[in-house]
C-alpha cells in the first residue's frame, strides 16, 4: 500500500483539538469566535459529533449543541461545492437523533421546537478564495429555483485570508493550529514527511501558547495523526482497480471498465453487482478498514439496507 502523509491530516488534528471532550474549552472558544459571543460555561456546550455517518474516511467534522443552536464545523483543504448537500444529510441525522433522544412527537398537532442550525466550513488550502463564501444547495438544483423555499447553506471561511485574522484573536488555539499546518506544508517541500512534521511540532512547542501544552502531552499521537493510517485518494483509486480486476477474473470485464462508480454504465447487471461488492470489500479489508465502516460503504455504494450489507460481507468472508 502507498502510505504517505495523509492528505486529510488537518482534518484529523482539527477534530482532536476542537471535538475532544478533554479540550471542550477549545470548542467553546471556537463557538465564541465564530458567533461573536463571550460564553464561559463549558457545561452548556455538548459535543454531538456523529461517528458513523457518511464517509469511510476519517471524520473531519465537529458538531456541537449549545445555547439553542446546533452547529457543525468542518475543515477542508480543497474547495468543495457540495458542502451544502453534505451538511443537509448530516444535520438530518443530527435532528433525527435529537428528536429520538428527547422523545419529541413530530406527528402531533403541536409545533416541535428544534435547535437552530449553523454550518461553517473552515478552508485552509492552497487555492485563492475570498474571505467568506456562502454555498447554497439551490445552486445544485437541476431546475433553477429562485423562490428560496428549499434552501440549505454552508458558510465557508478562508483561514488564509487577512480579513479573518480576528478569528485567531478570539480563538488563539485556532490561530496556532493554522500556523502549525502552514509550517508542515512549508517544510514538506524541503524535507521528508516525518522530518517536516517533527520540525513543525518542535517549533510550535518552543513558541509556547495554548497548543504547545497539548503537543507536549500528545506529541506522538499528533505526529501519528499527521503521518497517516492510509491515504484517502489512494484508497479510492485502489477500490476502482481492485474492483476492475475482480470483474475480469470472473469474466465481467465490461462491468468493471470504469471502476465501481462507472461500472453500471458499461457492464452486465450481474457482473457489475459482483464487481462492486468484491471491490469494496477486498480493498477495504486490505487497508484494515473496520467492519462497521465497510458495512456503511456497502450501504452507500450499493443502496442496500444494513442487513443485506451484513449478509454480503459474511458471504464474502466465507
Amino acid at each position: 500500500m502507498d502510505f504517505k502523509t495523509n492528505v486529510q491530516y488537518r482534518d484529523r488534528l482539527f477534530r482532536f483539538l476542537f471535538g475532544n471532550e478533554k479540550y471542550k474549552k477549545n470548542a467553546l472558544a471556537l463557538y465564541n469566535a465564530v458567533n461573536g459571543t463571550e460564553y464561559q460555561d463549558e457545561d452548556e456546550l455538548e459535543l454531538v459529533t456523529l461517528m458513523d455517518v457518511l464517509y469511510i474516511r476519517m471524520r473531519n467534522d465537529v458538531a456541537m449543541m449549545c445555547f439553542g443552536y446546533l452547529e457543525l464545523f468542518e475543515h477542508q483543504t480543497r474547495p468543495n461545492p457540495n458542502m451544502p448537500v453534505r451538511g443537509l444529510l448530516y444535520f438530518a441525522r443530527l435532528y433525527d437523533r435529537y428528536i429520538t433522544a428527547n422523545r419529541l412527537n413530530i406527528y402531533g398537532s403541536a409545533l416541535v421546537k428544534l435547535p437552530t442550525p449553523k454550518y461553517v466550513v473552515f478552508y485552509n488550502g492552497d487555492k485563492e478564495r475570498p474571505a467568506r463564501e456562502v454555498l447554497r444547495l439551490s445552486d445544485a438544483f437541476l431546475n433553477a429555483d429562485a423562490s428560496g423555499d428549499f434552501e440549505w447553506t454552508a458558510v465557508v471561511l478562508n483561514l488564509n485570508h487577512p480579513d479573518n485574522r480576528e478569528l485567531f484573536e478570539r480563538c488563539r488555539i485556532l490561530g496556532e493550529y493554522t500556523e502549525l499546518v502552514y509550517s508542515i506544508q512549508k517544510y514538506r517541500k524541503e524535507m521528508g514527511n516525518e522530518d517536516a512534521v517533527d520540525r513543525a511540532v518542535t517549533e510550535r512547542i518552543a513558541a509556547g501558547g495554548e497548543l504547545a501544552g497539548i503537543l507536549l502531552e500528545h506529541r506522538a499521537e499528533v505526529v501519528d495523526m499527521v503521518l497517516t493510517e492510509f491515504n484517502e485518494e489512494v484508497f479510492v483509486r485502489s477500490i476502482r482497480e481492485e474492483g476492475r480486476e475482480e470483474g475480469r477474473e470472473e469474466g465481467r470485464e465490461e462491468g468493471r471498465r470504469e471502476g465501481l462508480r462507472e461500472g453500471e454504465k458499461f457492464g452486465r447487471q450481474e457482473g457489475e453487482k459482483f464487481g462492486r461488492q468484491a471491490g469494496i470489500i477486498t480493498t477495504a479489508l486490505a487497508y484494515g478498514i473496520p467492519e462497521d465502516a465497510i458495512l456503511a460503504q456497502l450501504q452507500s455504494q450499493l443502496c442496500i439496507p444494513l442487513q443485506k450489507a451484513k449478509e454480503l460481507f459474511e458471504d464474502y468472508k466465507r
